[in-house]
């Protein structure tokens, strides 16, 4: 017969009954268990920032672009603006007595 007091239990180590988990054994997967669910976590952050780095370039590129089509539009409009200085003192419209309502149909057919 083997002698209770030679067969010592590791300290940390209680066994139990039925050849169920160690204190150990259930620390271990417990730590494994948090080990992996902490990379999923950094894997997702680290997505997640890859994500909104993309969306950051492509809001700075539409940006960009949105900014050259106002200095287009804005050049656009300077041009125009001085064509119409340009015209303004030779249009015969601009020099004429006609009110708004006398280029209207039911006033020139009134007035016949």
């Amino acid at each position: 017969m083997s002698d209770p007091s030679s067969q010592q239990q590791q300290p940390g180590r209680a066994a139990h009954l039925g050849g169920g988990w160690t204190d150990e054994g259930r620390r271990m997967k417990r730590r494994e268990k948090n080990r992996v669910a902490a990379q999923k976590s950094r894997k997702r952050q680290t997505q997640r920032a890859d994500q909104l780095h993309q969306a950051c370039e492509l809001l700075e590129q539409r940006n960009r672009k949105l900014k050259r089509e106002v200095d287009s539009l804005s050049e656009e409009q300077n041009f125009l603006s001085e064509a119409l200085r340009a015209h303004e003192p030779f249009c015969p419209i601009m020099h004429c007595s006609f009110t708004p309502s006398s280029l209207q149909p039911d006033a020139a057919a009134r007035s016949v």
